[in-house]
Order: structure tokens, then sequence, then C-alpha cells
């Protein structure tokens, strides 16, 4: 396989992939996270799947590959604007917010590999979001059902939503480890949901959900 700075999608008809993914729709706490992610020709695919099929440790692994070679962005959307704008467009903005966080980094990442920055111009960006939905993005995106199981650019994007997600629920099981986010990271675990019986909501509680 050729190196990223010699055919990075700059002499190809192909358009080049954006994967979208979430994590954390169906949590009743926390935030819900995104990834987006543009893969170089290079990158070691065989890393990836699907985050959910994927252990912690290689999770965790594949994260930081992603980060070190990949063209990515993260982004989350707290539980109070969850609560306001439901979580499916909660979702979608997330996606949008991930993609501009990878165009933050676009410059750095094109500069440390001699690539020409204008070859991501949004006529040549593919975009595919796993699911039914797609967010708004300058460029055709494409909804597809299990896209974090048939697309490397997906996974690696689901990867990054998932992992990014879990260490903020750590982050909250610090602040109220009554609740354990910890282990079961805002789900609706009867562990979960016995502590919100007992306690009554924490701070980053989903209003809207029922627990």
């Amino acid at each position: 396989m050729k190196a990223a700075r010699e055919i990075l999608f700059s002499n190809s008809s192909e358009k080049i992939i954006v994967g979208f993914d979430e994590a954390g729709r169906g949590p009743l706490a926390g935030p819900v996270s995104a990834g987006a992610v543009i893969l170089p020709d290079d990158f070691p695919i065989e890393i990836l799947n699907d985050s959910k099929k994927m252990t912690e440790a290689r999770r965790v692994r594949a994260n930081a590959i992603i980060k070190e070679k990949a063209l990515w962005g993260f982004a989350t959307v707290d539980h109070a604007t969850i609560d306001k704008i439901n979580i499916l467009q909660a979702s979608l903005l997330a996606m949008r917010l991930a993609f501009d966080d990878l165009l933050s980094r676009m410059d750095v990442w094109c500069d440390s590999r001699g690539i020409k920055k204008n070859i991501f111009a949004f006529e040549n960006l593919q975009g595919i979001s796993d699911g039914n939905f797609c967010p708004e993005v300058p460029f055709e995106c494409r909804a597809v059902v299990k896209a974090d199981s048939k697309f490397p650019q997906v996974m690696a994007a689901s990867i990054i939503a998932k992992v990014g997600r879990d260490l903020i629920m750590q982050e909250c099981d610090a602040l109220y480890p009554e609740y354990g986010y910890a282990k079961h990271k805002g789900y609706p675990t009867p562990a979960h949901k016995e502590a919100c019986r007992r306690l009554g909501p924490s701070p980053i509680q989903r209003l809207t959900f029922k627990y």
C-alpha cells in the first residue's frame, strides 16, 4: 500500500470518506459523544471493528493509533441539551461538532504528512453515518445501518466516540461515586436505576429519560 503522502486521494476520482458515529444514545446520564474520522490509505484497518464488539483494552489501543495516524475529531453534547432538543438531535449535533473538531486539526495533520490541504475541499468529501440519519455537514452524507461494521472510517469514529465518552464517565464517577458511573457509564443497569431511586437524579442525569 502506498504511503498516504503519495496518494491520499489527491489524484483520484474517488471521494474521501468521512466516517461518523456516536456513543451514548441509550444511557440515563451523561453526554452523548461522536467521532468523525478520515483514514489515510496506509492506516492499519485490521485493528478496527465496531467498538461494541471490541474489548476495552483493544478499543483503547485502537483509539491511540487512530489519534496518531488518522485525521479525527471528537465532540460531546451534554445531558441538559439532550433534554432540551432530544437524543436524536443531540447525537446529530455531536457528529457535526466532531467534524468541526476534525477541521481544526487539519492544518497540522496535513503539514506533518506533506499533504496539500486543498484535497479536502468539501466537494471531494463523502460522509457515511451509522444509522438512519446524517449530521448537517457541507457535503454529501449517506446514512447506512450498521455502517460501524462495514466501513473502516465509521468503525474508527465509533471507537473515538466510545473511548472518549467512557473517559468522561470515569471522571463523573470521581465526582459522584455513589452512582457507579465508572462501571455502567450511565447505561440503564439495575444498579444505576436503584441508585437513582435511592438518591434521586445525579447532577448529570437526563431528566427526560425514565429511570
